[in-house]
């Protein structure tokens, strides 16, 4: 058993730091900025509440944090309050924001002049991966570092790999972001495409195409849905956009041409102004099905 701490209680973390107590027996100890959530929290789970993230972390071996973007990571990781503050020599502070990799550069620096340790950790597999405890972790860090966190994010991820230094966890998240704002433009013309042909689409979906190369896990967690023109199932398209815009300004940084994610980007930024920000990703069919 050790003793955690845990930093934001939103779709993801809550049922995150769950598993830390349901799971691996872990003793921790939950900030949020909305104390009735973390309220709510300790009550099912049995952990403790704190009124700071400095209060949550002391004490602590390892500090998880799941918030919003670089701004936030920064507030509730500095300053007197902060985690860092009450952060032991030695303990680990594992980010799974999901954010930039200039952020998790700064923070992996900070811990090391101070004594202490960092893995950035952003996750892939959406809500039901969080509450279902299947989360693939993407890892950055030093291999000490990681090593002995692994145990920990084993507790809510089925995959838990180092990718490399710090940062690595954030890029590797950037690719993830691409790759599906790519698939779920692709799924989202054509099931379009499909029923304005006329054809059964949920036939299509699982008798024939979901059984050869079009294949994905878009398509089998998200197809039918689409279909159905039901958006609440999971990754918010505001959040998706957050996303997007690290991995463009990353891309202006590195040299790497996003021509269809940039594109795509535009087209979430319909739904949002169409009042689906709050949707998930795969309402892109939205912007087709409103098409004459």
């Amino acid at each position: 058993m050790a003793r955690c701490a845990w930093i934001g209680l939103g779709v993801m973390g809550y049922p995150m730091a769950g598993h830390l107590v349901k799971r691996g027996g872990h003793e921790v100890t939950v900030y949020n900025r909305n104390s009735a959530k973390a309220e709510q929290w300790a009550k099912a789970y049995g952990g403790r509440t704190a009124a700071t993230p400095r209060e949550a972390a002391a004490g602590a071996e390892f500090v998880m944090m799941c918030v919003g973007n670089d701004a936030d990571i920064r507030s509730v990781a500095y300053g007197d309050d902060g985690a860092f503050a009450g952060l032991a020599e030695g303990a680990t502070l594992i980010d799974h924001t999901t954010a930039s990799a200039e952020i998790a550069r700064e923070l992996d620096a900070h811990a090391r002049e101070h004594g202490r340790r960092f893995v950035d950790a952003p996750v892939s597999g959406g809500q039901a991966g969080a509450e279902n405890g299947a989360l693939t972790v993407m890892c950055g860090g030093d291999e000490a570092a990681f090593s002995h966190a692994r145990p920990q994010m084993e507790c809510y991820g089925k995959a838990v790999t180092l990718l490399g230094p710090a940062g690595s966890g954030q890029l590797t998240k950037m690719v993830n972001q691409i790759c599906i704002a790519g698939l779920v433009q692709g799924l989202a013309e054509a099931i379009n495409f499909g029923m304005r042909a006329g054809l059964d689409m949920d036939k299509v979906l699982d008798e024939v195409i979901s059984k050869g190369a079009a294949q994905s896990w878009q398509m089998d967690n998200r197809g039918h849905t689409m279909v159905q023109g039901k958006f609440d199932f999971g990754f918010a398209v505001n959040w998706m956009r957050k996303d997007l815009k690290i991995c463009m300004e990353e891309a202006d940084r590195n040299g790497a041409l996003l021509p269809a994610t940039a594109l795509i980007d535009r087209f979430y930024h319909r739904v949002q102004r169409a009042g689906g920000g709050r949707w998930d990703t795969s309402s892109l069919i939205h912007n087709l099905a409103d098409q004459p």
